[in-house]
């Protein structure tokens, strides 16, 4: 990665320790967001290596998913699915159970949100123990969607989602990894 990307992705990233729970270090890019540099570049980097590659939608993973995949899919004028918690989308929908590192839960999109064949790239913000993409990227094949890749601003590598990810068969792109998180 150029130091310069990272330099600005780092400074625009906040770090606020012991939340949601003692020991996490939670990594909080609605900073990034707020900063228009940072937030265009990431967006920008996030898109630069599926221009031009046929891809016709972005999926974003409830809520900061949302922001970015919308970004993104102005920046390659193609749609936008969201994948969101379940109970929250007004027509008929398919679902998936996901687990979680607390738990398990249940996320959904509309059943006629993708294509068999179409090209989506599956964009959330940050990639940790992968259980949220590994559901959202399983969700999207059942549909017949190609799963061309997934992206993230921050991977947490400790954690092992990239693997997860990976195991799918599906590339994982990131911007930053914050070792030992």
């Amino acid at each position: 990665m150029d130091q310069t990307l990272r330099e600005t992705l780092e400074s625009a990233i906040r770090t606020i320790s012991d939340y949601p729970r003692p020991g996490i270090q939670f990594r909080d890019i609605t900073t990034l967001l707020g900063d228009p540099r940072a937030f265009r570049r990431a967006v920008d980097e996030l898109v630069h290596p599926y221009s031009g590659s046929g891809i016709r939608k972005i999926a974003g993973i409830e809520a900061r998913g949302f922001i970015l995949g919308g970004a993104m899919a102005h920046q390659l004028s193609c749609g936008f699915v969201p994948i969101r918690k379940k109970g929250k989308l007004p027509y008929e929908t398919v679902s998936i159970a996901y687990s979680l590192e607390y738990g398990v839960d249940e996320m959904e999109m509309h059943r006629d949100a993708v294509s068999v064949g179409e090209k989506v790239i599956l964009v959330d913000d940050l990639i940790a123990t992968g259980g949220t993409a590994e559901g959202a990227v399983k969700l999207l094949q059942q549909l017949g969607a190609d799963v061309v890749a997934t992206c993230f601003v921050i991977d947490l590598p400790d954690l092992g989602g990239r693997k997860k990810i990976e195991q799918l068969n599906v590339p994982v792109r990131t911007l930053i990894a914050y070792e030992g998180d």
